[in-house]
C-alpha cells in the first residue's frame, strides 16, 4: 500500500467521519483513531482501518489530518503519551482542522518545526454536511510549500482551499468568519421567532428572505432545520460556544469590544444551560423562544 495513498485520521466525529468519507470516495486508504470504539466501528464500516492510537496512526500514515475539539486535545494527540511524535517515524505533514487557538498552534508548528514536521492549520469553514458535499472551505496558515504537499488532500475533500500565510493564518481566519456567521445565525433565528409572532407563514417568509438583501447562506443550510425544529447534529452549539468563547478571548487581547459576540455567549450559555449543547447550532432558535418579557 502506498504511504502517498494512505492518509492518517485522528478524531472521527461529525467533521471527522465526513472527512473520511470524501477521503474514502476518492480511493484513498484511510486509517483512524478515536477514543470512542463506537466511532472508529463506524469507520471500519465505511471502509476504513482502525488502530489502537495516535502513534499507530502515525506508524501506517506519513501524512495525518486530525478533527479534534480543541487545541489542548490537539497537543495532547501530537505530543502527549501515545502521540503522533511517539511513532519511530513521525508524520512528514499534519494537517489539523481543529479551530484552535491561534497562538497556541504557532507555537506547536514551531515546535514540530525543530522535529521536521510540517504543521498545517486547516480551519475548516462549513458543517459535516457540507464537507460530505465538498461546499465547506479550508483556511490553511503554515508553510506554502507544506501547503501544496497536501493539495491533492484538500481537492479530495472540497473545491475550495484557501492558502493564507504563515502558522496560525488559518485559526484567525476561522475565529473572524466565525464571529460572522454564527451572528447570521442568531440573526434568523431571531427573526423567524419574530416573523412567527407576526403571525406570518414561516416557509414563504423564509423563501422571500432568500430574495431579500437581508440573505445570508446560513438561510439554505440551518432555515428548514429551525423551521422544522429538526436538531440533529451537523455542528453542535456547545462547539460554538468554545468558538466564541475563543473569539472574545482574542478581541480582549486586541484591546476590541465586540458587544454583540458578548450576547451571543450568553445565549449559548443559556442554551447549554438549558440542555441543547449537543443540538445542532441551529438549535439557538430554541433559546430566542423561550425568552419572554416579563
Amino acid at each position: 500500500m502506498s504511504m502517498i495513498n494512505r492518509i492518517g485520521l485522528v478524531g472521527v466525529g461529525l467533521v471527522g467521519t465526513a472527512i473520511a468519507e470524501r477521503l474514502l470516495a476518492k480511493g484513498y486508504n484511510v486509517v483512524g483513531f478515536d477514543i470512542d470504539s463506537g466511532r472508529c466501528e463506524h469507520l471500519a464500516q465505511l471502509g476504513g482501518r482502525t488502530v489502537g492510537s495516535p502513534t499507530e496512526v502515525a506508524r501506517q500514515a506519513n501524512r495525518v489530518v486530525l478533527s479534534l475539539p480543541d487545541t489542548q486535545v490537539v497537543r495532547e494527540v501530537v505530543e502527549g503519551p501515545d502521540g503522533l511524535l511517539h511513532a519511530e517515524t513521525p508524520p512528514s505533514h499534519i494537517v489539523d482542522t481543529t479551530t484552535g487557538d491561534p497562538d497556541e498552534t504557532v507555537a506547536l508548528a514551531l515546535r514540530l518545526a525543530d522535529r521536521g514536521v510540517h504543521f498545517l492549520d486547516a480551519a475548516i469553514s462549513g458543517s459535516s454536511q457540507q464537507v460530505r458535499n465538498r461546499q465547506a472551505v479550508f483556511m490553511v496558515g503554515g508553510d506554502r510549500t507544506a501547503f501544496q504537499a497536501c493539495a491533492d488532500i484538500f481537492g479530495a475533500i472540497t473545491e475550495k482551499a484557501f492558502y493564507l500565510g504563515p502558522s496560525g493564518s488559518g485559526s484567525k481566519a476561522k475565529l473572524a468568519s466565525n464571529l460572522i456567521l454564527g451572528l447570521n445565525r442568531l440573526a434568523l433565528a431571531e427573526g423567524l421567532v419574530f416573523a412567527s409572532k407576526l403571525g406570518l407563514d414561516l416557509q414563504g417568509f423564509l423563501e422571500l428572505l432568500k430574495v431579500t438583501p437581508a440573505y445570508s447562506a446560513v438561510m439554505d443550510t440551518k432555515g428548514k432545520k429551525m423551521l422544522n425544529q429538526e436538531f440533529s447534529p451537523e455542528a453542535r452549539i456547545r462547539q460554538h460556544y468554545k468558538d466564541v468563547s475563543l473569539i472574545l478571548k482574542y478581541a480582549e487581547k486586541a484591546g476590541q469590544e465586540l458587544p454583540l459576540s458578548r450576547v451571543h455567549l450568553d445565549i449559548l450559555e443559556n442554551a447549554m444551560a438549558a440542555g441543547d449543547g449537543e443540538m445542532d447550532n441551529s438549535g439557538i432558535v430554541r433559546e430566542i423562544e423561550r425568552r419572554r418579557k416579563l
